[in-house]
């Protein structure tokens, strides 16, 4: 019960930040993950929030009947106000899978069969569709979609499959292969596999619709990141990637200091942990490297305790958000014209000064009255002692 308060109360303060979507998927199985229904934490997440974008990261599609998701979708975009991103994917946990007793060989081909279906259903089309997993007759929803155009997006990892289907629906993408190393060298040649997809079958897809999964520790320094962030670090990748999911080419750490290294401070690094300017450098550079996409999404995780948890993301909104979205370049202009143009300020200082010496009981009172605590506020007040000695004109 309380780790998923806790995951409310974090939906609230990023809401409260300024973030702009949350993510949330489905698991079923490996004791790490908990959300079972993400329809049914977004639905009380939106309760809790009032601007914030509510994504399904994802629903594993082979696993339902897709009429029953479609309503479920609906429903939960009524429930938040129309604030529902809808992500879909073929299921990443093969234990997952393998409860259900579904051959994995048939998770991709499935999804992309629902999301087809789907996609009809939410355009308000009466349907009768018999698969080998799923039947529909008659079929159409009560309700669309709050939105017009809800945004849909699929899972895509290292294979072309996900971008692939991307392309063929004219949907967007979320790359969560980008936490392995794999998953970054993929990602330059990844949204050609999208725009080829969609040629074939008439579809047009954008790069602003492309989200890729980062991950992060941000604190003051380097050295409190580290400190922050290290024994759970330690501990996720031992115990859950290397000893739960058993990841091909992954080995567990013998010490913390070795997990943060291995994972923030080596060529090909997948995360960064350290401060906002290292996150900003670390984005750009994705930025370049991928040919360029829409948003960033963070992955949340447990290294830290919850206070700096927190934290790390209040930092992340207040000092790299801002950077990589040019909310600064209007201020940092507006700061160097002022700055540059002294020539035009001084001249209204002598302006002021001008109407002063007119009054020979306000110059006096000026000499009294003035003082360096006005000075950040009083640009135009004129300098009643020049170091030149000369008067004031």
């Amino acid at each position: 019960m309380l780790q998923f308060r806790r995951d409310l109360d974090l939906v609230a303060q990023l809401d409260e930040l300024g973030y702009d979507e949350f993510w949330c998927g489905e698991h079923h199985s490996s004791g790490w993950e908990m959300i079972g229904s993400p329809e049914m934490f977004l639905a009380a997440a939106g309760e809790r929030t009032k601007r914030i974008k509510l994504a399904t990261g994802v629903v594993s599609l082979p696993y339902h009947h897709p009429f029953n998701v479609a309503q479920r979708i609906v429903q939960l975009d009524y429930m938040t106000g129309g604030r529902v991103i809808f992500g879909t994917g073929p299921g990443a946990l093969a234990s997952d899978a393998h409860t259900l007793g579904i051959d994995p060989m048939l998770l991709r081909d499935r999804q992309d069969e629902a999301i087809g279906v789907i996609r009809r259903l939410m355009r308000g089309e009466r349907l009768t569709v018999k698969s080998d997993w799923f039947t529909v007759q008659d079929a159409a929803l009560q309700l669309l979609p709050l939105q017009e155009d809800m945004p849909f997006a699929v899972a895509s990892q290292i294979s072309p499959s996900g971008m692939t289907l991307a392309g063929k629906h004219g949907i967007g993408v979320i790359s969560i292969g980008s936490l392995s190393e794999e998953g970054l060298n993929a990602l330059p040649t990844q949204w050609g596999f999208a725009e080829a997809a969609a040629a074939e079958h008439g579809q047009r897809v954008d790069r602003k619709d492309w989200r890729v999964l980062m991950s992060w520790h941000i604190a003051e320094t380097r050295e409190q990141a580290r400190a922050e962030a290290r024994e759970g670090l330690l501990r996720h990748h031992n115990e859950y990637i290397t000893g739960t999911l058993q990841r091909p080419g992954a080995r567990p750490y013998k010490t913390a200091d070795e997990a943060v290294d291995k994972t923030a401070f080596v060529s090909g690094a997948v995360a960064t942990i350290g401060t906002p300017d290292d996150l900003i450098a670390r984005i750009k550079s994705l930025l370049e490297a991928s040919g360029g996409f829409g948003t960033v999404v963070g992955f949340v995780h447990d290294w830290a305790n919850p206070e700096n948890t927190r934290r790390s993301w209040d930092m992340v909104a207040r000092y790299v958000v801002p950077e990589i979205n040019g909310y600064l370049s209007g201020l940092r202009t507006s700061r160097e014209f002022v700055a540059t143009n002294r020539d035009y300020f001084n001249r209204a200082r002598e302006a002021v000064m001008a109407k002063i010496t007119e009054n020979p009981a306000a110059a006096a009172a000026l000499k009294v009255t003035k003082s360096p605590l006005l000075a950040a506020s009083a640009g135009n007040i004129p300098d009643l002692n020049p170091a030149d000695g000369r008067a004031p004109r």
